[in-house]
C-alpha cells in the first residue's frame, strides 16, 4: 500500500510513469522532545522542495505525506497543471515521522523498533514547523495542504499554528478520529500484535501473518463493495491479494506501520482544548477548504463536516464508490478545486 492512505495497488498503476525527482533532503533537528515528554534522539527529517520562493516569500505551500507515504511519490501531485502547480508556489513536501524516510522505528540506530518512542500528529506537525521556520527561514506559507493522514495533519496545523498560513486544505483527513475509525486502526494494530512472528518488534523478517491481516483489512475498507466487486473479478482475486500482501510487506516496515497508526489513533485536535471543539474551531485563523469522501470506510467524514461547518469552511463532498480513494477517482475536479481556493 503506498497511502494516501493510499492503495498501492491503485497508486502504483497510476504512476507508473513518475514525474522527475526533486533531490530528497534532510533537515536535522536534534534531539526532539515529543509532546508525551519522550524524545526523538537526533531526529532526521526528509523534505523536498519544488518550485520557487518568490521575493516576498510568500508562496511557500507545505504538503506532508500519508499513512506509509513517502515524497517519492507524494511528488506526483506536484507540478503545472497538477494539485499543486510548483511554478506559481514553493512546495515543501515532507515525509512525516516514521515513514521509513525521516527518523522511524526502522532507521534509528539509537531507538531502533519499539525502542522508538510512540509519537502523535502534533509531534509531526511541530517538527514540520521547525523545518519551515529553522530550516528553510520561512514565517509564513501560503497554505497546508495535505492527504488522509496528512489531512489529519493539516488539521492540526489549522490549531497548533494559527497565523502561520493563509489557507489550509485537508483532504480525505480528519480533526478527530471517530469509533469507526479507531475500529479499522486498531484492528490492524492487533493483526501485528498477536503474530507470534512479531516479537514485540523485534522481528527478523516482516511477521507474516499480521503483515498479511493487516493488508486484508485495509484493502477490505479502501474503496466500497461495488467498487471492489466492478474493478476486482473473482477469477482475479487471488492475483490480487497476493499482490497486495507482497506490496506492503515489500514498502513499508511493520514497525514504522505500527507507530504511524497509534499516531492516527490519537488524531484529536481538541485535546488540547479540554476536549472541545468549539474551542479548537475558535483557534483557526486561516481560511480553510475542507475536502471529503462521503462514502470513505477509511477516514470517516462526519468530524471533517462538523468542523468545517463550526469554522464556517466550504467544502467539496465527494460521492464516490471509490471511498477513501475518491479523491483520486476525481482528481480532475479536486485539483480544479485546489488552484481554485489557493488563487483567491
Amino acid at each position: 500500500m503506498k497511502f494516501l492512505i493510499l492503495s498501492l495497488v491503485l497508486f502504483t498503476s497510476s504512476f507508473a510513469l513518475a514525474a522527475e525527482q526533486p533531490e530528497q533532503k534532510f533537515a536535522s533537528l536534534g534531539d526532539f522532545r515529543l509532546e508525551s515528554g519522550q524524545v526523538i534522539k537526533n531526529l532526521q527529517l526528509g523534505y523536498r522542495t519544488a518550485g520557487a520562493l518568490n521575493t516576498g516569500k510568500s508562496n511557500g505551500v507545505l504538503f506532508p505525506t500519508w499513512f506509509t507515504g513517502t515524497t517519492k511519490v507524494l511528488v506526483n501531485y506536484v507540478g503545472p497543471g497538477k494539485l499543486v502547480d510548483s511554478s506559481k508556489y514553493f512546495v515543501i513536501l515532507v515525509d512525516a515521522l516514521g515513514d521509513g524516510v525521516s527518523s522511524s522505528p526502522s532507521n534509528s540506530r539509537e531507538q531502533p523498533r519499539m525502542r522508538f518512542p510512540q509519537f502523535n500528529i502534533r509531534d509531526m506537525v511541530r517538527a514540520e514547523h521547525e523545518l519551515a521556520t529553522r530550516y528553510l527561514k520561512l514565517s509564513h506559507l501560503r497554505a497546508v495542504i495535505g492527504i488522509s493522514m496528512g489531512g489529519m495533519q493539516a488539521f492540526q496545523w489549522m490549531v497548533s499554528y494559527p497565523d502561520f498560513m493563509d489557507k489550509v486544505i485537508p483532504i480525505v483527513g480528519s480533526p478527530q478520529l471517530t469509533s469507526y475509525d479507531l475500529l479499522l486502526w486498531n484492528a490492524e494494530l492487533h493483526a501485528f500484535e498477536t503474530d507470534p512472528a512479531w516479537k514485540g518488534g523485534d522481528y527478523t523478517s516482516p511477521p507474516p501473518a499480521g503483515t498479511a491481516t493487516a493488508a486484508d483489512i485495509f484493502a477490505l475498507a479502501m474503496t466500497s463493495p461495488q467498487e471492489r466487486v466492478q474493478h476486482i473479478s473473482r477469477r482475479d482475486f487471488p492475483q490480487f491479494l497476493e499482490s497486495n500482501r507482497r506490496d506492503l510487506t515489500a514498502n513499508f516496515d511493520a514497525n514504522d506501520q505500527v507507530r504511524q497508526l497509534q499516531a492516527m489513533a490519537a488524531d484529536d485536535v481538541s485535546a488540547p482544548f479540554g476536549g472541545s471543539m468549539e474551542k479548537a474551531a475558535a483557534a483557526v485563523r486561516a481560511k480553510v477548504l475542507v475536502v471529503v469522501g462521503l462514502r470513505d470506510h477509511v477516514v470517516n467524514p462526519t468530524p471533517a463536516l462538523d468542523f468545517a461547518r463550526l469554522i464556517f469552511a466550504p467544502t467539496l463532498e465527494l460521492d464516490s464508490e471509490c471511498g477513501h480513494m475518491s479523491f483520486q477517482c476525481e482528481l480532475d475536479k479536486v485539483t480544479q478545486t485546489v488552484r481554485r481556493f489557493l488563487e483567491e
